[in-house]
């Protein structure tokens, strides 16, 4: 279980993740916010459609690609959480450019 130690000096911020509003502390990256939030997987892979989560949590495994403001294919453990950020769980290669969510 993925779990952040409290710090009450942090200030938190209103995230949108999946349809539902989370607070997630200022310089969480998207990822760790997901994982701290009981997502378990955060993307399908496209051709066998098998669940993938962060693993590396440094960029380099591109296992935690989720949509990020409407952008498919965002690295969620080197994006960190803003004030009304969107972010969703990942079908396959996420929709076309200009496809809405």
């Amino acid at each position: 279980m993925f779990k952040q130690l409290p710090n009450d000096d942090i200030d938190s911020v209103e995230v949108i993740l999946n349809g539902k509003k989370v607070s997630a502390p200022l310089g969480t990256t998207v990822a760790a916010m997901a994982l701290a939030n009981g997502i378990r997987a955060t993307r399908t892979t496209p051709i066998s459609n098998s669940n993938r989560a962060p693993f590396c949590m440094m960029g380099v495994c591109y296992d935690c690609l989720m949509i990020i403001d409407g952008k498919s294919n965002q690295r969620a453990c080197v994006t960190y959480v803003k004030k009304g950020m969107q972010v969703q769980t990942q079908q396959g290669v996420g929709p076309a450019l200009g496809e809405s969510l």
